[in-house]
């Protein structure tokens, strides 16, 4: 493919994305191909010869098109969302254009000046506290990963790290160190609520280390407390285990709860004062961070400077098209530290002058892409006004969604929320156990689901099978939430008149 017909090619592809948009509300939401329906359409081995683009835009659409699920249709409403925007695309656009694999600053020095640059805009933008800087007065600062699970992996790795050295730091013997680390590695612990995302498990077992969930419950909206984590730090250590690591959650998956960080932070403070054998608090804020842009909220952000690290992904709220995860920390050394390899292929003279920032040394992978040319873009393009505005607007749906919920009190009950546009909701049939109840709202749910007008998701919270509604998508209006309400009463009228 040369200039004149990737031209023809990149236009006629344009087109048919600007098409897809303005009639995705047309499609069912969810494919309803069997599995393995596109092994049968496509060859067993790959074409010796070249293809028209022509030909292969064809089979875009009657091949790969209909094995995908549409979640930027205005019913798409499970999960969480996964924003995208044309500023967004453009930028995707540009970055495969100049692709490189940027591990040093040498490779493309504006590749990590912007990165720096609208990480610190972002975090002004959201109210962090100024050691997240990379300007502020700790050493920290802001890198784009991949996924929250990625960022959590790669923080516990660093606090693992952090913690060993500081641990066995008195030991001088360097093979006496290294078994001395090996003994404390297999007793560390690292800790997440009972709500909180499974990367945290996940990160546990790539770092070698143990996990523990800290106990939630409905008492207190399902949130971690200070005086659940106070007792599941004295009973680990009572067993001879270590604490090392935690999770705090600021909108769990399933409820968007936000665990007690005041009083998370005083019983660290207690138990594990900061020092040699802290405990490194991550605030894992995937989707709900994304709300820290309104000023309304920022008061949430307040105890942050507390903690280590932080995370919110601007693909899941905030425009910006899969992945773009945002991760801070108060102190850049403790990932340089534990991530850090220098090979003498990889010096320069900007990295050992120690001027420059080499963001190698602050993920797990060695080469990046250039993330934060997406992130320039929707910025520039919608301004922090505008994505307030994008929030906000999502919020009031929700509102609206709930009010219609407590209209039908014959045929629903709110589990939890509103809270950051995701309401919880289950079926009420008076008579009925709990296992009765959770029946006949999994009955319902699968009939939504199998109806294919909308898409949710379902969850277990406390033992109550229930259905989330979040109308997060960037072209969800308030006419499609009524229309969902209406879907759901449909389908709840026809299970509640069978039961």
């Amino acid at each position: 493919m040369d200039s004149k017909q990737f031209r023809e090619a990149a236009i006629s592809s344009i087109d048919e994305i600007v098409k897809y948009y303005d009639t995705i509300e047309e499609r069912r939401v969810v494919s309803n191909v069997e599995p393995g329906y596109l092994r049968k359409l496509l060859p067993e081995e790959a074409p010796q010869n070249g293809e028209a683009w022509a030909d292969i835009q064809k089979d875009l659409e009657s091949k790969i098109v209909p094995g995908m699920t549409h979640w930027q249709s205005p019913n798409f409403l499970a999960w969480f969302p996964s924003s995208s925007s044309f500023p967004a695309m453009l930028g995707e656009m540009y970055s495969a254009a100049f692709t490189g694999a940027a591990f040093n600053w040498i490779c493309s020095p504006a590749v990590t000046e912007l990165e720096t640059i609208v990480m610190d805009w972002l975090a002004k933008a959201f109210g962090l506290p100024s050691c997240y800087l990379s300007t502020g007065p700790t050493n920290g600062g802001g890198v784009i990963h991949g996924t929250a699970s990625e960022a959590i992996a790669t923080v516990l790795v660093a606090a693992r790290d952090k913690y060993l050295r500081e641990a066995t730091a008195h030991i001088t013997d360097e093979e006496e160190r290294e078994d001395a680390i090996a003994i404390r590695r297999s007793k560390l612990v690292a800790l997440g609520s009972a709500a909180t995302h499974s990367a945290t498990k996940k990160g546990a077992q790539i770092a070698g280390v143990r996990f523990r969930a800290v106990p939630v419950h409905a008492a207190d909206g399902y949130r971690m407390t200070g005086a659940e984590l106070r007792r599941t730090i004295l009973e680990l250590r009572a067993r001879g285990l270590e604490p090392f690591y935690l999770t705090a959650t600021l909108g769990t998956t399933d409820t968007c709860a936000i665990d007690d960080m005041e009083g998370v932070a005083s019983v660290l403070e207690e138990l594990a004062p900061p020092g040699p054998g802290e405990v490194w608090v991550h605030v894992d804020a995937a989707y709900a961070g994304a709300a820290l842009i309104c000023p309304e909220y920022q008061h949430l952000a307040k105890v942050f400077d507390r903690f280590h690290s932080y995370n919110t992904n601007l693909h899941k709220w905030l425009l910006v098209n899969f992945d773009c995860s945002c991760v801070w920390v108060r102190d850049r050394n403790h990932l340089t530290e534990a991530l850090s390899v220098s090979l003498a292929i990889l010096r320069n003279q900007h990295t050992d002058s120690g001027l420059v920032t080499d963001y190698r040394d602050w993920q797990i992978p060695f080469g990046r892409r250039f993330r934060s040319l997406k992130v320039w873009f929707v910025l520039r393009t919608y301004g922090v006004e505008g994505l307030r505005a994008h929030v906000r607007k999502h919020m009031g749906l929700a509102e609206t969604f709930a009010g219609l919920v407590k209209g039908r009190p014959d045929l629903f009950e709110i589990v939890t929320g509103p809270r950051f546009a995701l309401t919880v909701i289950k079926l009420v049939k008076e008579g009925k156990t709990p296992e009765e109840q959770n029946a006949l709202t999994k009955k319902m749910y699968d009939g939504v689901v199998e109806d294919g007008r909308i898409f949710l998701s379902s969850t277990v919270v406390g033992g109550v099978f229930a259905i989330r509604h979040n109308p997060a998508t960037p072209l969800v209006e308030e006419h499609h939430v009524r229309r969902h309400f209406e879907i759901l009463a449909e389908a709840a009228e026809k299970v509640l008149a069978e039961a």
